[in-house]
């Protein structure tokens, strides 16, 4: 991916007072991490919006806070779905001489073709893997083929993965990623297999800033 910089200033306008900075065309969000201690800043949020839906957690973004460049991840988005705009950023800044920890999303793409011959279903049990790397070696994504999955009961777990030189895996190398699962009970028991369930995970949401 390009270099990406995203311009901010150091925001002083904090609570209730920061929904005024969002009617005004500002993004809210807070800088902290490597050397510097939390700092509130605000974006643009036009220019902010074209960018932040194309980062993933291991991108890496520049932001040029007053002059100064700080290389950052996005550690966590928060969006108002009604309005379908992003109303706070949180970013961490990061070192790139020093290896990292980061969620690295998952890309699942190719057909299974335990869908066609078997009419099966695929589950996807996880979106992401936990990586650790210096920041330039971290990748976008990690492609998954579904292709592999012929037929029912099949799996995909995380040591199928292809994990590229310079990163080290810290997944659960045993986790399964996805699985060709049968339609119907019956169609398994006449194949003679016993699929497992896939475990499901729940993220909880942290609450947004207050937009009035």
């Amino acid at each position: 991916m390009e270099k990406v910089v995203l311009k901010a200033t150091k925001r002083t306008v904090i609570g209730k007072q920061v929904g005024q900075l969002r009617r005004a065309g500002q993004l809210p969000g807070v800088i902290y991490g490597n050397k510097i201690e939390p700092t509130p800043i605000t974006m643009e949020a036009h220019n902010a919006g074209l960018v932040i839906p194309h980062l993933t957690s291991s991108s890496i973004v520049n932001i040029d806070l007053d002059g100064k460049i700080i290389p950052a991840l996005v550690r966590e988005k928060q969006k108002n779905y009604i309005r379908n705009v992003y109303t706070h950023i949180d970013f961490q800044a990061i070192s790139l001489t020093e290896t990292i920890r980061a969620e690295v999303s998952l890309h699942f793409h190719g057909t299974a073709p335990a869908i066609k011959e078997y009419s099966a279903a695929i589950v996807n049990n996880i979106e992401s893997i936990e990586v650790e790397a210096l920041p330039n070696d971290l990748p976008e994504r990690i492609e998954v083929d579904l292709a592999v999955l012929v037929k029912i009961g099949d799996a995909i777990h995380v040591r199928d993965l292809v994990i590229p030189a310079g990163v080290t895996l810290l997944s659960n190398a045993d986790e399964m990623v996805a699985v060709a699962t049968a339609t119907h009970d019956e169609t398994a028991a006449s194949m003679g297999i016993e699929v497992a369930e896939p475990e499901v995970i729940e993220k909880g949401k942290k609450e947004e800033e207050d937009t009035k």
